[in-house]
């Protein structure tokens, strides 16, 4: 039995034990749902471009992979009656850092998340807890708000448009998204009840309720620096309803660590003006800044003028 599978299945047991534990009895499992966990993935290509002339540094190669992300295993079409809401991702996450001890405890966090059914409408239109990825020994962190369609499904944060989107802009700095810890202040796509698509900013009670994994990840990374990506994030972690607008660029403290706040990749690709662009890298320079990171006269003259 291959670790994938193993993983799948005890965090599939796990999930049903614990809707035992409630007085659950029967769970229904759709036959559109068992349909599609038959079919073999399809790798799709990136449809992002934009930016790509702009957000490239000399040493950044110009195809973009997304760091840490794994297409789902083939073995997991034989348990295809498995409840289709187990609270895992679609693909195996090895958490390593130079701290056995650190890795330990992210690992044991982590279980925690997987499990959570805190906010219950969550927790039943879910498809991934999407924890976080990358480095726990990372000197910078990104935070967003919450997981969309895209995340949900793959159980890794910003890998939709705007994930592929904040991909280059990370590249662009010189770093890669193995470099950074990337995650949200919520663990669960907020659900959208009577809608087939689209997204909502999640509630305030549910980040009161999940913020306490952030913050967990938080102290245990220990980043030098923080990134927080739109309104709900900085609202999220700050408390501050000025607006992003007004916000971002500005230095602001979060549990003792620098966080600097700006604008989501998603609204930038509604706004594709360059002044817009423009301000997002000025804020990423001066986190290059703030880690003494090298920063090279063609970054800092990305989006200006000729």
């Amino acid at each position: 039995m291959s670790d994938g599978y193993q993983q799948l299945l005890d965090a599939t047991i796990q999930h049903l034990e614990g809707l035992k534990s409630r007085g659950v009895r029967h769970v229904a499992v759709a036959p559109e749902t068992l349909r599609s966990l038959a079919l073999p993935p399809v790798a799709g290509k990136s449809q992002i471009s934009d930016f790509k002339p702009h957000f490239q540094s000399p040493n950044v190669p110009p195809k973009i992979e997304p760091a840490l992300s794994m297409p789902p295993k083939k073995s997991a079409a034989p348990i295809s009656t498995a409840l289709p809401k187990a609270t895992t991702p679609n693909h195996k996450i090895e958490i390593v850092s130079s701290s056995p001890e650190k890795a330990a405890a992210f690992t044991a966090l982590r279980e925690r998340a997987l499990a959570c059914v805190k906010c219950p409408h969550l927790a039943a239109s879910r498809k991934s807890v999407v924890f976080g990825v990358g480095n726990i020994d990372a000197q910078l962190m990104f935070v967003g708000e919450a997981p969309g369609a895209d995340e949900d499904e793959q159980g890794e944060p910003f890998v939709g448009r705007a994930g592929q989107l904040l991909t280059k802009i990370i590249q662009a700095t010189g770093l890669s998204r193995a470099d950074v810890y990337i995650a949200n202040i919520l663990k669960c796509r907020p659900d959208t009840p009577g809608q087939s698509a689209g997204n909502r900013p999640p509630t305030p009670d549910e980040r009161a309720t999940c913020i306490p994994y952030l913050q967990e990840q938080i102290d245990l990374i220990q980043p030098q620096a923080i990134v927080a990506l739109g309104a709900t994030a900085v609202e999220g972690l700050l408390g501050k309803t000025l607006g992003i607008t007004k916000l971002r660029g500005q230095w602001q403290t979060y549990r003792g660590t620098p966080l600097m706040p700006t604008y989501h990749p998603a609204y930038l690709l509604r706004n594709q003006a360059m002044s817009e662009k423009r301000k997002v890298w000025e804020d990423l320079l001066k986190v290059m800044e703030k880690l003494a990171m090298p920063i090279s006269e063609k970054q800092r003259n990305f989006f200006l003028k000729a």
